[in-house]
């Protein structure tokens, strides 16, 4: 929908009261509407609330003349609706005369202004419109308290960027526009600048050439309407893809608003600036300090980074509740805990303000230093049975990681903590799906320090770790390797264990599982003389068990991946848990246990979706296509549908089973059943269809078994039963196998 009046887009001016005529088309905002209109035939008093900017008075212009014209208006408000702009309205004491003018009563006496409302509207059945209340806030709501007790036939509609606290109150918080599309329409924030560049520039229309480049520049405003229209009216001077490029100053860029619009929406610095006048000190300040934060944020986070130098941690609370109520921040349910979040443009105005009080480094270290916290404290965590909530609590404090990492780097002399937090990150860049993201940090902060230190050993093993699973062994090898003679040289026994165990996965995919076998077994001796019990200790013993299981040992390797179910179902570990499912379907298939061999499959799958680890993923859907090939409901379609999935994963992955001939067994046989028992057109078109399916469609297809129904995959905040519920015990040595 449009926004509050912006650049010659606003609602015209109204006279005596009557709501303002539309000028300009109005985009969107239709599940908004309804609710609004629900809302007002069961309250009195609905306020909506919304930063600057994102349209609370074209929304509630529209569903006041909705309710005016629709087929229950005139029985609702048989006197009307009328609209009374507060806005211009300075002086407090001024705000009752206002409304008796708005309302076009008169009265020559010396009584209140408030006194006369209430006499003139006690019998009227009405809908009051109160637009842009938030600078008299208080005026107004013993203005519509009173008028509410007074005159029980009227209904009010409030805006303003803050709530009245009146009692009976009912809150719509407008969220800006959505800038993402869904099913397959484009997004409203996209439509709206359409629309205004179409009256700016005559012909103007979305175009290959140019719709991605207005996806963006929406996305980057947020979907705040003003910000939207006012980028529209500089496609007078500027194409979008120059727009997007002058964003950085984005309150220089975003002025030029109708000469006739209110002051405080002429510009996208004065609309949030009103905002900003409207705080007291202590809050400014809190704004200026949280707009380190980078996408949403806890109480927790907000406390330890911005108490402190003016701002008391007891009042924290309180004053996120005044932001909050102010429309500065947003709340964000999900989980456990309320979350918040600024939009980037308000977040930029206050990193305005934080920069020039001389505040931005020190904030931005203890931003750092609660995020290496973050990080520290789920690599914790991800060994037990709270790894989906670690998994979870770090999928939420990802873009604030991002910030960290980004400021490390940034940041002459803290390219130590670059590497630390980077490779302390490792649980997540793996088992949530990052390897990508997450090799990018380590190489940036790799090559930004060399120095030979503990940060930096961790940081190789996980780079080796990672650049494996991508079967990246030109990268892997040499990181690998540097680390274990910088473990042996500085005596760092912890890192040597891990530089030798990935090493043992390098060779596993590089298709040598007796040298791969020897370094577990090593690495291995090195975890248990350490003490070391965690998920990376699991995973060696589970690829221990592949690697006897590729030499042909079915009974060795089983052995090692039981043990590696059994210390899960101890600890109530699942990701690890997960891969073992996957090598113990891999063991049932080739001994021809295939229904069995099917439903560890599923599962590690299903467990691995939860964690939204994409290898463990496309690893239990190789399985299960070559399993959709055995007995006598093999489906060799289907079969080659899942091929096709699979094929879509690892391009997301990186090389296809990691290059190694070791890991594509089940593929190749599949596929061979396949192509010899289909068509080429059906073997070529099952595939086709498989590798069209997104991962949550190719993951319910899996569960569900053939093309038929399948059980939704649960997200990431949910986990299957715990292997075993009980609580982790105390770690033991000896659990490993003993080495002179």
């Amino acid at each position: 929908m449009s926004s509050e009046p912006g650049p010659g887009v606003g609602p015209a001016r109204p006279t005596g009261g009557r709501l303002p005529a539309e000028v300009t088309c109005f985009v969107g905002r239709r599940a908004e509407l309804s609710s609004l209109a629900r809302m007002l035939r069961t309250s009195r008093l609905v306020t909506v609330t919304g930063p600057g900017g994102v349209g609370k008075s074209r929304l509630a212009l529209r569903a006041a003349a909705a309710a005016a014209d629709g087929p229950t208006g005139g029985g609702a408000f048989p006197h009307g609706v009328r609209f009374a702009e507060i806005g211009p309205v300075q002086d407090p004491l001024l705000l009752g005369h206002a409304v008796l003018e708005a309302l076009a009563l008169t009265d020559s006496t010396a009584r209140p202004p408030l006194d006369v409302l209430v006499e003139q509207l006690a019998d009227r059945r009405m809908l009051l419109v109160l637009d842009g209340c938030e600078h008299l806030v208080h005026a107004c709501a013993d203005l519509v308290d009173t008028l509410l007790r007074g005159a029980p036939g009227l209904r009010v509609l409030a805006t303003s960027r803050q709530s009245l606290r009146v009692d009976g109150e009912h809150l719509m918080p407008l969220a800006p526009l959505p800038v993402e599309a869904a099913e397959g329409h484009r997004p409203d924030a996209v439509r709206l600048f359409a629309a205004r560049a179409a009256a700016v520039v005559p012909g103007f229309e979305l175009t290959a050439a140019n719709s991605a480049d207005v996806a963006v520049l929406c996305r980057r405003l947020d979907g705040i309407p003003l910000a939207v229209e006012l980028a529209a009216g500089r496609l007078r001077t500027l194409s979008v893809e120059q727009i997007g490029v002058r964003l950085d100053d984005r309150f220089r860029l975003l002025t030029g608003g109708a000469r006739t619009a209110p002051p405080r929406h002429q510009t996208l610095r004065t609309t949030i600036g009103w905002s900003h006048e409207l705080c007291t000190p202590q809050e400014r300040l809190l704004w200026a300090r949280l707009s380190v934060f980078a996408g949403g944020f806890d109480l927790e986070a907000a406390e330890y980074v911005c108490a402190g130098d003016g701002v008391d941690p007891e009042s924290v609370l309180e004053l996120i509740g005044e932001l909050v109520d102010k429309s500065v921040l947003l709340r964000v349910d999900g989980g456990d805990a309320v979350r918040f979040r600024m939009l980037d443009t308000l977040r930029e105005y206050g990193a305005r303000w934080l920069h020039s009080a001389g505040e931005d480094q020190r904030l931005l270290r203890r931003h750092r230093d609660w995020y290496l916290g973050v990080a520290t404290w789920g690599e914790v965590e991800w060994f037990g049975p709270r790894q989906a909530e670690t998994a979870e609590r770090t999928r939420l404090a990802h873009p604030n990681l991002r910030a960290a990492l980004e400021f490390c780097l940034a940041e002459p002399g803290e390219e130590q903590l670059a590497l630390l937090l980077a490779g302390t990150l490792w649980f997540y860049w793996v088992g949530s799906g990052h390897l990508g993201e997450g090799r990018h940090w380590l190489d940036r902060a790799l090559a930004l320090a060399p120095e030979a230190t503990a940060a930096r050993a961790k940081a190789l093993w996980v780079t080796g770790y990672m650049a494996t699973l991508q079967g990246d062994l030109m990268r892997a090898e040499p990181a690998l390797e540097e680390c274990r003679r910088q473990a042996l040289e500085t005596g760092d026994d912890r890192a040597l264990a891990y530089a030798v165990h990935r090493q043992g996965c390098a060779a596993l995919i590089g298709d040598d599982p007796v040298r791969a076998a020897e370094l577990f077994e090593e690495a291995l001796w090195h975890y248990n003389a350490l003490g070391e019990l965690n998920s990376n200790v699991l995973m060696a013993m589970f690829e221990l068990g592949l690697a006897q299981l590729f030499q042909g040992d079915a009974d060795g390797g089983a052995a090692w991946i039981d043990r590696v179910r059994e210390i899960c179902e101890e600890h109530g570990e699942q990701w690890a848990y997960a891969y073992g499912l996957y090598a113990h379907a891999h063991v049932l298939w080739t001994t021809g246990d295939l229904r069995q061999a099917r439903a560890y499959a599923r599962e590690c799958v299903r467990l691995n979706h939860r964690f939204r680890d994409l290898l463990g993923v496309v690893l239990g859907m190789e399985l299960l296509a070559v399993l959709e090939t055995e007995g006598p409901e093999a489906d060799l379609r289907e079969a080659r549908v899942l091929q096709g999935a699979a094929h879509r994963m690892w391009l997301g992955v990186g090389r296809p089973f990691f290059g190694s001939r070791s890991f594509t067994g089940p593929h190749r046989e599949g596929e061979q059943r396949a192509r010899s028992g289909l068509t080429e057109d059906e073997f070529a078109e099952a595939f086709v269809r498989g590798a069209g399916l997104d991962l949550d469609a190719a993951v319910r297809r899996a569960l569900g078994g053939g093309g038929g129904p399948a059980e939704a995959p649960a997200g990431p905040e949910g986990l299957p039963p715990d292997p075993c519920p009980a609580p982790p015990s105390p770690v033991s040595a000896g659990w490993g196998p003993e080495k002179g």
